[in-house]
């Protein structure tokens, strides 16, 4: 991820919580502040009811792949926290890619000029 950084901090995963908007899936919650900085930040996290380490780690994994794949079209300046949620099935790569791409375009942080530019190209 070039130009994204990583939420280390609780003080800033608290303020997401609190202050961010956020939006609902099936698999993902995405809370999404603006920041002051030109980079975007991004925080996953995975509960424990989601299931032992090795799963909790691949949707962590699986999160941080489909966001370097759509990191390009995420609008500059913003903090996103990626919140998994429990379900019955491990979500597959496409599922969460899916999933991510329509949260982003819900809560508006998705450049579709720049998506539909890459892909006429």
């Amino acid at each position: 991820m070039i130009k994204t950084v990583s939420l280390k901090k609780n003080s800033d995963f608290v303020r997401l919580y609190k202050k961010g908007r956020f939006y609902v899936g099936k698999y993902i919650v995405l809370y999404v502040l603006p920041n002051s900085h030109q980079t975007n930040r991004i925080g996953i996290t995975v509960g424990k009811k989601f299931g032992k380490s090795v799963k909790r780690n691949r949707v962590r994994r699986l999160i941080r792949e489909n966001y370097r794949l759509f990191e390009e079209f995420v609008k500059d300046g913003m903090d996103l926290l990626f919140v998994a949620r429990p379900a019955d099935t491990m979500p597959s790569f496409y599922d969460i890619r899916n999933e991510m791409k329509f949260l982003l375009k819900k809560l508006e942080v998705f450049d579709q000029e720049k998506w539909d530019c890459s892909r006429n190209s």
